[in-house]
Order: C-alpha cells, then structure tokens, then sequence
C-alpha cells in the first residue's frame, strides 16, 4: 500500500495543521477563504470570527499531496503539540496590530505551544492599500529575523502572495524531520499497524 490515504476524492502524503493568531480584523478569515477558494468574490465584509473556525486545502507541494487543516481562531485559544505552524498575521495600515504580535501574541505562543519545532510565519496584511500603510516592510522583515519566522506581505483582497505564505511555510514544515514524520501517513499507518499487532499478541497471551 502506497503512503497517500483516501479522504473522499483527495488524497495525500501529509497532514499538518496550522493556526492563524493575530488581532481581530487584521484580515485572518479573508486571507484564509482567499487561499481555500482561489478567488476574493466573497471576502469582502466578513463578521468576525467567533470561537474558533477551520478549513481544510488539498494541494501539492515540492511533489507532495499535502492536507493542511487551517485553524482561524478569535484569539482566546490555547495551543497545543498538535500544531505544525503559526500564522502570524497582521495589518500593514494599523500598526496596532503589529506591537500587538510583538507585546502579546510572540509571548502566547512561546507560553503555551509545547511543539518547539512549529514553524512560524509573519504576514502582513493589506498591501493593497499601500498610501495607508503603517508599517513599512522593513520593520516586518527585521521583527520576522528578530523571532527567526518567515515573512512575506500579502493582500487578500487581490491574493497577492497569498498562494506563496501557505507555498513557502509548507516547504518549511517538510524540511523539518519531527513534524514531517508526525504528518506522514505512511509512519501513522505503520504506528497503527504496530498497535494492533502488539494488542492481538496480548490478547492471545491473556
């Protein structure tokens, strides 16, 4: 058996789950319905976010079918040793949101994330109101070196780079062994295997 697993008429070689943090209306939903439907028709004048909400994306990457489940959460959650990556978001035209990711949502993360491999990506927002903005890309470029995250500037409205943030961070995660191997359906299935096996020789020795 080959290691791509049959969810409806997707199939794929890893699984990984990233969470997009940052403050609200910083364009976390727009740029995750951008990604997921190929098209801005329908971001314009979203609610916000309640709880928490999530989407999954099939596409492949560096030859690898990749299932990413993409967690948009409301702020208030906590994170836990399932996640394979951080998606920091903020707003080029409210600088707010930028001291934001710095005084709180850098310090969340590094409080409550046990995955230490987790790879982090800074995304600025809304470049497509340049005469607007706030923070110039330097300052972006320098916070990502400062936290050793990724960074690239996007807009969701036009989907410039959107493509490229979920491209680049994907290619991250499959360079780091640990969370490649925790994606793997190939090494869940051998686990699974293993399992059984080793519960079907107790229950023969009970």
């Amino acid at each position: 058996m080959g290691s791509a697993s049959r969810v409806g008429s997707s199939s794929y070689d890893y699984s990984f789950k990233v969470l997009l943090i940052g403050d609200s209306a910083v364009g976390k939903s727009s740029l995750l319905l951008s990604f997921i439907s190929n098209s801005n028709n329908s971001i314009h004048d979203l609610s916000p976010t309640i709880g928490v909400d999530f989407k999954i994306k099939f596409f492949t990457v560096a030859g690898k079918r990749l299932k990413l489940t993409i967690w948009d959460t409301a702020g208030q959650e906590r994170f836990g040793t399932v996640i394979s990556s951080y998606y920091r978001v903020y707003d080029v035209t409210r600088r707010e949101t930028f001291t934001n990711l710095i005084d709180i949502w850098a310090k969340e993360v590094e409080l409550y994330s046990t995955n230490h491999d987790s790879i982090k990506i800074l995304v600025g927002n809304k470049v497509d109101k340049e005469s607007e903005r706030a923070v110039s890309k330097e300052e972006g470029m320098a916070l990502a070196q400062q936290h050793r995250c990724l960074f690239l500037e996007c807009s969701a409205k036009t989907r410039e780079n959107v493509q490229q943030c979920f491209n680049d961070l994907s290619l991250k995660i499959l360079d780091v062994p640990g969370l490649r191997e925790k994606g793997s359906l190939a090494v869940r299935r051998q686990n699974q295997k293993h399992l059984y096996e080793t519960s079907q020789r107790g229950g023969c020795c009970s």
